[in-house]
């Protein structure tokens, strides 16, 4: 484990930067007493992206006749403050 001091660290910030993502470990000293440890983040592992099968809710998803009807898009609309009313 390598020991710098601030002002060493502060100097050559972009050297040790690259010898921590590396893998290494230092020791942060002030006035040769250590104080601090930088080490590289732990990697977090990598989650399972889990595909979903295409049609797999067939049949659970049931569509009234009147779904997309102008009534029905008009009730939509007035939830959001939305005039659907044609001029003349």
């Amino acid at each position: 484990m390598l020991k710098i001091n601030i002002h060493e660290a502060k100097t050559h910030l972009s050297r040790y930067a690259k010898r921590v993502k590396a893998g290494e470990t230092l020791l942060l000293c002030d006035r040769n007493k250590p104080f601090a440890e930088i080490r590289p983040l732990a990697k977090a592992k990598a989650k399972a992206v889990r595909q979903r099968r295409m049609g797999q809710d067939v049949g659970r998803v049931l569509w009234r006749d009147d779904w997309d009807s102008p009534a029905t898009n008009a009730s939509i609309a007035a939830l959001f403050g939305v005039d659907t009313k044609q001029p003349e």
